[in-house]
């Protein structure tokens, strides 16, 4: 039993698919019985006015048919009841029901009944007012101070205020400026009405100057008033809100004080009598309704707000005192007494639930069983533990934490790409300047064993390759069920993807909970983002692949690409992209070669890639599985550094941009706030200039704007282009240094580590940490390499040069013998073997530079005091000590021909270490 749970105390449900708002609920004494007892009263938009009077006969009964005093159809839509005391000559209670165009009053009656079936009750039209415009809410109350009587004021979708004094109307008048009519209420401390109009403002009148302005039988007659054609309709006074408000209530529990309470969509607001703000809440949830009453604290209010969340929360001002569950969303909530009990909530939600509860709990009279009590065996406990240990220990060493069993079975995820373009092609929206973009179909099958709980299928490309629907959503409630959809691929940038491969996921949850993610990638044609071209006779970027197999017809290779005749040669072949790029591929006559080459470093990626991809696939249909490509020329590092510092200079005019837009706003805001005190002022002064100011800072904003904008753009461009050619370097370095493929996913992880770069992490500084990284364990010289400890924040750097140099040194390591391994023996020094047939990088000074100078750089950047202190009992071997820090040192030490293993603690007070180094003793 949860104590935050509404306790149901009576509770029904009103008609058969019937609507209801907030205005449908009302709680009061309407047949006049005199004992205090509030009856409901509930009416629906299908025209049903119910009455109901509830005495459960234990907590939690449903309605019985006695509970329901009057039902009547009233056959036009009910928007609102109210209770009071709207007949003249008498001070009785009497119901007022509005509709869409007619306000209707009557009286409840109820006659006592001479037989079982209990009371008879009826009720009987007093009066009715047939209304010429289009009714929306009304509220009631003795306006211009009236005593023992209520007038009622109604007002229409078009914003006029219609006033009735019970039999006869009174008068109209249209709100100034009224678009769209908003919550009413009547204050009887100020004598006005209170509303919130469509500019975001609580607005209020006095019922005197509404009573006295010009009369609205014309809607123009207000708009454009004349001097000699009666009183204008001035606000009373108005305050900003900023939302839309859902409700307005007004509550005085003493005669010194009212309070204006506001439901707004995110906040709710209390205001004094003159519209001066009290205080204001902002609510974790979407309201739905409110109400206040009265607190049990002296100067305080509660306040009851229902949400969308199922839930009713109580606030004393802003302090939230109580949160309880509803079985509903509710749109109304009344407190009253009922059969005798005081205060109990009443909500009703849209669809009819009409509920009656209390806070709090019911007394349990469960008492829980005596346990035996044993003694414990702690031996036998202890063998129980070790066994169950050593079966945890052992599943974890076969499967892992997660079981993999039967993981495959649950669901099946298979991608098919269809061999041709869609017929008509689904390109929307496109930037590429060809006229026509070819779009291709995807389809991608799931196939279930068990019954799954709800999948959801995500599909990813690169951009600016689109999707033309990437989420998908399946219910598997029977197993063996198979699912397929289809989606479209096209090109929309006027660039070139950095990869063709896409990637469909689908996470879904086992019958037992367990949640799953299943996979399955998918490769789109070459032709989706590129076309046959020309082919070009000199570029300036220019790569040669070599094979241990005699070459292989392009034709063959590339047979959608092919547009010349037969009797041109075969062994080149030219390739436009919808971008605008060209590629020419060149096949070697006499030797075992490939070359590719562009205009554009990056864009030579896609052509190699497909190149390999399309020769090893054609020997293995030849049977032929000894095929291997070597890549024996230069690394262009050179024109991978253009890129990263190009790159990194949009970066940093990104950074530059957005500073000096800040900059501008906070100078738009200074003018605006200038320019609001020369307005409010009373007696008119200069603007100095001010509008000039404020308009010229206005069009900086703007274009600025627009600047950052379009560096966002070129920097998400430079990013794609970066990545292709990272891909395009990753591929020459395995092909040149033979890596296999675990060593190149450790290349790809290191050099790709985002796949969206941002200006809080950027692609450099992410890269830095992971080569540095490498050079310090798998690719280190020594072992004072590996002690280092450069690891700091991730900030954005000053320059590439620290980038470029780690990455020329994992170039030359890899040269050397280096190898590269996640495993902690790969962290030893290792001893430097040149494989047989590699063309090194030339020697040079740069790797004995560079340890030095990353160590003296850490000590001059953070300012650190280096002193040579010996310590008692060991020899110093370059130690670095500073003040103001402590530091404890745990390390293992080898050294030649002797291991010691052993842990040193140090704990010196003001002078503690930098970082671990390395100790021998003393001999």
């Amino acid at each position: 039993m949860s104590l935050f749970k509404a306790r149901d105390w009576w509770s029904t449900v009103l008609g058969e698919k019937e609507e209801f708002d907030q205005g449908c609920l009302c709680l009061a004494d309407v047949d006049n019985t005199g004992n205090g007892q509030d009856k409901i009263i509930v009416g629906s938009f299908m025209g049903y006015l119910r009455i109901f009077n509830p005495h459960p006969v234990k907590t939690g009964d449903g309605a019985q048919a006695e509970d329901m005093l009057l039902e009547v159809y009233l056959r036009d839509p009910i928007l609102q009841v109210e209770v009071g005391k709207f007949v003249s000559g008498t001070e009785m209670l009497h119901l007022a029901v509005l509709h869409s165009r007619k306000l209707c009053v009557y009286s409840v009656s109820g006659t006592l009944g001479n037989v079982e079936h209990g009371n008879q009750y009826q009720i009987k039209l007093m009066y009715e007012h047939n209304l010429q415009r289009t009714a929306c809410n009304m509220t009631y109350g003795s306006f211009g101070g009236v005593k023992g009587r209520d007038l009622i004021c109604i007002q229409s979708m078009d914003g006029m205020l219609m006033v009735f004094e019970q039999e006869s109307y009174a008068f109209g008048r249209f709100l100034p400026g009224s678009l769209l009519p908003g919550p009413l209420a009547y204050s009887s401390r100020t004598d006005s009405f209170i509303t919130v109009s469509s500019c975001r403002q609580v607005e209020s009148y006095k019922y005197q100057v509404l009573a006295f302005a010009t009369d609205a039988d014309k809607r123009q007659e207000t708009e454009q008033q004349k001097l000699g054609s009666g009183k204008r309709l001035v606000v009373d006074w108005t305050l900003n809100i900023g939302e839309q408000a859902l409700d307005i209530c007004i509550v005085s529990f003493n005669q010194s004080a009212s309070s204006v309470f506001v439901l707004g969509e995110r906040n709710f607001f209390c205001l004094k009598d003159n519209g001066q703000i009290r205080f204001m809440k902002k609510l974790d949830c979407s309201p739905s309704c409110f109400l206040p009453y009265c607190s049990v604290s002296e100067g305080t209010i509660n306040t009851l707000i229902g949400n969308h969340n199922h839930m009713l929360h109580i606030y004393q001002d802003v302090t939230l005192k109580w949160a309880t569950q509803l079985p509903h969303i509710p749109v109304a909530v009344r407190v009253g007494c009922l059969h005798d009990l005081k205060g109990v909530i009443v909500t009703l939600s849209d669809d009819g639930h009409l509920q009656c509860s209390y806070l709090g709990t019911d007394p349990s009279f469960f008492q829980a069983p005596k346990v035996e009590s044993r003694e414990l065996h702690y031996e036998e406990l202890d063998i129980e533990l070790k066994e169950l240990q050593k079966i945890i220990k052992d599943v974890n060493k076969s499967q892992g934490i997660w079981p993999m069993t039967e993981r495959e079975d649950d669901l099946k995820v298979s991608a098919m790409v269809s061999p041709k373009f869609d017929s008509v092609s689904q390109a929307a929206d496109v930037e590429v300047g060809t006229d026509l973009v070819p779009s291709v179909t995807v389809k991608v099958t799931l196939q279930n064993r068990l019954a799954l709980q709800k999948a959801k299928l995500s599909v990813y490309v690169q951009p600016p390759l689109v999707l033309t629907c990437d989420q998908f959503t399946f219910e598997f409630m029977a197993p063996e069920m198979s699912r397929t959809v289809a989606f479209s691929v096209y090109l929309k940038g006027s660039y070139t993807p950095s990869e063709l491969e896409g990637n469909a996921v689908v996470s879904y949850s086992r019958p037992s909970g367990i949640p799953r993610v299943i996979q399955c990638k998918f490769r789109l044609p070459l032709k989706l983002i590129c076309l046959p071209g020309q082919p070009s006779k000199t570029a300036s970027h220019k790569l040669t692949i070599d094979t241990n197999k005699s070459p292989v017809s392009l034709l063959s290779l590339f047979p959608g690409f092919s547009n010349q005749s037969e009797d041109d040669q075969v062994n080149v072949m030219g390739f436009r992209f919808l971008g605008g790029s060209r590629v020419t591929l060149l096949a070697s006559k006499t030797s075992q070669r490939y070359r590719i080459q562009s205009e554009q470093f990056e864009d030579l990626w896609l052509i190699t890639n497909e190149l390999i991809i399309r020769l090893q696939e054609y020997f293995e249909k030849q049977g032929i599985k000894d095929f291997a490509c070597s890549f024996s020329g230069s690394m262009p590092l050179q024109e991978y550094f253009e890129l990263i510092d190009h790159h990194f200079e949009l970066r940093i005019n990104g950074e530059k941009l957005e500073e000096l837009l800040s900059e501008r706003a906070v100078q738009f805001r200074a003018i605006q706030r200038r320019l609001l005190t020369r307005f409010k002022d009373k007696t008119p002064a200069p603007l100095q200039h001010l509008d000039t100011l404020l308009d010229g800072t206005y069009k900086q904003v703007i274009a600025l704007a627009d600047a950052v904008e379009e560096n966002q753009d070129s920097l998400f461009q430079s990013f794609t282009r970066l990545k292709s050619a990272t891909h395009l370097v990753i591929l020459l370095i395995g092909l040149w240094q033979k890596l296999s493929t675990d060593q190149i996913a450790i290349l790809e992880a290191a050099f790709l580590p985002l796949q969206q770069d941002t200006q809080e992490l950027g692609w450099e500084e992410t890269v830095d940490a992971a080569i540095s990284h490498l050079l310090k364990t798998c690719l280190s010289k020594s072992s004072k390499e590996q002690a280092l400890n450069l690891s700091s924040q991730l900030n954005i750097p000053k320059d590439t040069s620290r980038l470029k140099k780690h990455i020329t040194l994992l170039c030359d390591r890899l040269a050397k013998g280096g190898r590269l391994c996640l495993s902690t023996d790969a962290a030893a020094p290792q001893t430097m073997v040149m494989p047989g047939g590699c063309t090194t990088i030339p020697e040079s000074d740069l790797e004995e530079r560079s340890i030095e100078q990353d160590s003296t750089e850490l000590f001059t950047n953070h300012k650190h005091l280096i002193v040579e202190t010996p310590l008692p009992g060991l020899k110093n071997i370059g130690i670095g000590i500073k003040r103001g820090t402590l530091y404890q040192i745990c390390e293992n030490i080898d050294r030649i021909s002797a291991v010691w293993h052993y842990k040193m603690f140090f704990t010196l007070v003001n002078m503690p270490l930098v970082f671990p180094m390395r100790y021998c003793l003393q001999n």
